[in-house]
């Protein structure tokens, strides 16, 4: 059985294997892949709604613990394609 996860977008509970890992690098929100990225990371369903709702909800912040502002453009992108 997968580990589980909860989303920062939906905050609903899915299996690590479905979700996105996003780690916090130098002020930037990126995609790591294959899970091995050093740092706080956070999980997100690859959806344009849970992107949605993390924003809107200024889940980004509170996941990697930081004030300031971070560049969501990097995760954006890729769930755009």
């Amino acid at each position: 059985m997968n580990p589980v996860r909860t989303c920062i977008g939906c905050r609903s509970r899915s299996q690590k294997n479905v979700l996105l890992r996003i780690v916090s690098v130098d002020s930037q929100v990126v995609v790591d892949v294959n899970a091995v990225l050093p740092g706080r990371g956070a999980w997100i369903h690859p959806t344009r709604a849970c992107f949605d709702s993390a924003v809107k909800r200024r889940a980004f912040g509170r996941a990697f613990r930081v004030s300031s502002s971070l560049d969501t453009q990097p995760l954006e992108n890729r769930l755009n394609g």
